[in-house]
Order: structure tokens, then C-alpha cells, then sequence
């Protein structure tokens, strides 16, 4: 309770200082968001890796495949849901088309993104080379070497060689969480900077110049998974989502401000196994695969802006185009990565390869900042809720 009040103070400090319109307080709360978030990033890899490592490691091939099925089996419902919502919403809420001046406005912003076929993403998974991974930050990469050393450990028979191995292995684990644990004690400088970022973003007006009935399906979308569905499912498996909710707080806030759920993998590691009380190997194998593959709120944003700029491209948005969209977009929120405006560049991606104006994503770009703060939140609860009941029926079965 303590610390939960530290970040509520922390926050509203930060708003306050975000109002003053100062340059040199921007610049200074700028540079300590920048330093918070690299440190995370930082720290993020190496505990992805050692987690599921040690997990399967210790947890053998028959366990840690329980334990993935779980987590996959929940992991695509959820998404699901998430795009049925978005969709079931953009049906209601019908957002019109643009005009053509603020389509070709919105060209300039997207001129130079980058675009990347499914080819080459598929191709850029495979590792060539055990470094580069670690030296890009490509998670998917990290975790197939993750996969392939920890059930290689699993299998490998009972020797002194084996057994220094994992205790090297769990070793640096608690050196890492050591480090983390003393990054979060002064999290809430941290906390102040990114409030002051959000809170001088929208008093420049931002958000003023939004497209309307896009952003009430985008953010409704999110809050609706967020606050009903997702409640639904802890309470179908007999968890009270308000407990779950109110233990896992800190991180689904850490999200909110860094907008990336791997950079928050360590607190919410952290705080599902010492507020939440979940069992460290589940929680220290569910959450980096869910970080990597559980996207509820970029599966919405896929599925909603996709629809939004091919609507404006003269598309027509049969039933049979929205449920294969669904589809689609389920598909690629789960191969996104948990980084910063990572669901806009995939977007842009599947729009180009289908010849739809990506201008409109142009016109999108100004307020993804607070679209990106919310998907990334409720994704970090989502991964809570996944972890959650995947350790609630495993210890069911045992």
C-alpha cells in the first residue's frame, strides 16, 4: 500500500511539473524517462532468457509442455476476444471516411517508414548467430535459443557438469532480480519523469486534433477488454479479478509510462510473484512468452485502424473481409514484439502489402503516444490474468 501511494504522489508531481510549459524541465524529465526505459530495456533480455532457461530447465520437457499450453490456449483467447471487440465496435460506431486534404497531409508523416514483408520478418526470427540477438533485442529470436538450451538442459542426464550449469544459471538469475529490485526502489523518480512527458503532451494538444469516432472504437475497444472481458475470464476460472487487478497495479502502470510491456517484464515479474503470490516457475516461464505473444490491445489496434484505412481506400467491409481481418490481426498481434509502436509499424507493414493509403497512418501518428500507453497496459494486465490462471490450473491438477 505503502509504495502503491509513493507512485500515485510520484505521478500527480509529475503532472504538475509537465503543466509548467518550461523547456528546461521538459528536456530534464525527457532525459530521465530516457535513462528509466533504456535501464529497463536493459535489464529486460537477460531476464527473458535466464527465466525460461532455468524454468525448463529444472521443470523437464513433460511440465514446461503443460505449462505452454495453458499459456498459448489463454494467450489466443484473449486476443481473440480483444479483436472481436474491436471489431463488434467499429460496426456500431461506424467512424466516416476522411477528407482527401488530411489524407495527403497525413503522407508527409509516413513518407519515410520503413515497411517489412512477413518474409523477412519470418526470416529475421531465425538466428544465424548466438550475439546478434541479444545485440538487436529481437525477443522472438532470444526466445528459440531460450527454448532450445533449456530443453536441451532438461534432457541432458543428472551430472555435476549439469547441476553447475543450472546453478550458474540460477545464480545470475538472482543477481539480475537483485538489480531489479533496486531499480524499482527508485522508480518513482522515474514515475515523475514519464507523468511530465504525458501531462506536456496534452497541454500542447496532442489529442486535440483526433479523428473522433477512430479513436472512441480504438480507446472503448481497450477499456471494455480491459475492465469487462478480461474480468470475465479470471471469473470463469474462480479468481477475483478485483484482487488480481489491485496486486498487479504496479505493473500495469510501468506499462502505461514506458509503452513497452518488455521493458516492464521485470516488475511485473516481480510483482506477480511477491504481491500476486504466483509460483516462481510459472511465473518466471509464462510471463516472457506472454511479453512476446500475448498482444490483447495491438490485435484491437491492427484490426481497427486496418479497417479504418482500407475503408478509406474505397474498400468495401463485407462481414466475410471484417472476420478474415480478425483473423489476420490475431495472427499477427501474437507475432508482434512488446516494443514501442511496435503494432503502428506492423500495421503500416500489412496495409502497404495489400496497396490500402497508409497516409491515413499519417494522420493516426500525432496521438498513438496515448493509444500506445493504453494497448501497452492492458496488455501487461492481460499477461497478469493469463499467468494468473494458468498457475490457478496447474495447481488445480497437482
Amino acid at each position: 500500500m505503502k509504495e502503491t501511494l509513493i507512485w500515485i504522489g510520484a505521478l500527480i508531481a509529475g503532472a504538475i511539473l509537465g503543466l509548467t510549459g518550461l523547456h528546461w524541465v521538459d528536456q530534464l524529465m525527457e532525459f530521465v524517462a530516457t535513462v528509466y526505459t533504456r535501464l529497463f530495456q536493459l535489464l529486460a533480455v537477460p531476464t527473458i532468457v535466464l527465466a525460461v532457461i532455468t524454468t525448463l530447465a529444472t521443470f523437464g520437457s513433460k511440465d514446461s509442455g503443460r505449462l505452454f499450453r495453458h499459456t498459448l490456449t489463454y494467450t489466443l483467447l484473449t486476443t481473440l476476444a480483444a479483436a472481436c471487440v474491436g471489431a463488434l465496435l467499429y460496426v456500431v460506431i461506424a467512424p466516416g471516411n476522411l477528407p482527401a486534404e488530411a489524407i495527403a497531409q497525413g503522407s508527409e508523416a509516413v513518407g519515410d517508414t520503413p515497411a517489412q514483408t512477413y518474409y523477412t520478418h519470418i526470416l529475421s526470427v531465425i538466428p544465424n548467430n548466438v550475439v546478434r540477438p541479444f545485440l538487436e533485442g529481437n525477443v522472438l529470436s532470444l526466445l528459440l535459443l531460450a527454448f532450445a538450451i533449456g530443453i536441451g538442459l532438461s534432457r541432458l542426464p543428472e551430472s555435476e557438469g549439469k547441476a553447475v550449469v543450472v546453478r550458474f544459471l540460477q545464480g545470475l538469475q538472482e543477481l539480475l532480480f537483485m538489480l531489479i529490485r533496486g531499480l524499482i526502489w527508485s522508480l518513482p523518480l522515474g514515475i515523475v519523469a514519464f507523468a511530465a512527458q504525458l501531462s506536456a503532451q496534452l497541454s500542447a494538444g496532442v489529442v486535440a486534433d483526433s479523428i473522433g469516432k477512430y479513436v472512441l472504437v480504438v480507446l472503448g475497444g481497450n477499456v471494455i477488454q480491459f475492465f469487462v472481458v478480461l474480468p470475465l475470464f479470471l471469473l470463469a476460472r474462480g479468481l477475483n479479478p478485483q484482487h488480481v487487478l489491485s496486486r498487479m497495479m504496479p505493473a500495469v502502470l510501468m506499462a502505461l509510462f514506458t509503452k513497452s510491456s518488455a521493458a516492464t517484464l521485470p516488475v511485473t515479474m516481480k510483482t506477480a510473484e511477491q504481491r500476486l503470490g504466483i509460483r516462481q516457475q510459472t511465473a518466471r516461464f509464462v510471463l516472457p512468452i506472454c511479453t512476446t505473444i500475448n498482444m490483447n490491445g495491438c490485435a484491437a489496434f491492427i484490426l481497427t485502424t486496418s479497417l479504418f484505412v482500407m475503408q478509406n481506400g474505397g474498400m468495401e467491409l463485407t462481414f466475410t473481409t471484417i472476420l478474415t481481418w480478425i483473423l489476420i490481426a490475431v495472427i499477427s498481434a501474437v507475432g508482434n514484439a512488446g516494443v514501442p509502436m511496435g503494432c503502428y509499424f506492423l500495421t503500416f507493414s500489412l496495409m502497404s502489402g495489400i496497396g490500402a493509403p497508409v497516409a491515413v497512418l499519417g494522420i493516426i501518428l500525432p496521438i498513438y503516444t496515448i493509444i500506445d500507453m493504453i494497448e501497452t497496459a492492458e496488455n501487461v494486465w492481460s499477461d497478469s490474468c493469463v499467468t494468473a490462471m494458468v498457475d490457478h490450473d496447474l495447481a488445480e491438477k497437482q
